[in-house]
């Protein structure tokens, strides 16, 4: 089987520190989440209370952190940046292009922008991880259905869906 290579914004990367859950990513079959260093720039310097739980996933082997070096990826970052992006987008969705990853991003206008730049990605989403966990059995649907109550009562985040069994009955 081999591993798909998925890109992490900061979004849906602090989705899952916030609720303590980072583990799950590691046990999504087939996926590897990586991370930049802009990335991880973002969550030390605006969100301090997840930074112990992300460097904890770096040191279990959950999530790896690579740097943006390649001369094409430095440029798309640039170009990015330019039409106002973050830095942990800009870096995502360029490594992402690049090396031909996966990219996990809820960033509805960010992802407007990466289509107008003419990127054709695979794009993951926390809702769409969150059904893949579901799917794969690594997440019931009681555990899926917590995470998003206290992602909208604690963390201002909203999927748009009453409960996971919903959307799973929507699916093909």
């Amino acid at each position: 089987m081999s591993t798909i290579d998925v890109i992490t914004d900061t979004s849906v990367l602090v989705n899952f520190l916030v609720v303590d859950q980072a583990e799950l990513l590691a046990r999504l079959p087939g996926h590897r989440f990586v991370v930049t260093e802009h990335v991880r720039t973002e969550i030390t310097d605006h969100y301090q209370e997840q930074l112990q739980r992300l460097e904890a996933a770096f040191a279990a082997g959950i999530l790896e952190e690579i740097r943006v070096t390649d001369l094409p990826e430095v440029q798309l970052f640039a170009q990015l940046t330019a039409i106002g992006l973050g830095i942990g987008e800009c870096s995502a969705i360029a490594v992402a292009a690049h090396r031909q990853h996966a990219l996990a991003i809820d960033d509805k206008r960010a992802v407007r922008k990466l289509k107008a730049f003419g990127l054709q990605l695979t794009l993951h989403s926390t809702e769409s991880i969150v059904l893949l966990l579901i799917q794969h059995a690594m997440l019931t649907i009681a555990a899926a259905d917590t995470m998003k109550r206290e992602w909208e009562q604690t963390h201002r985040f909203r999927l748009p869906f009453g409960s996971s069994t919903e959307r799973l009955s929507a699916s093909p």
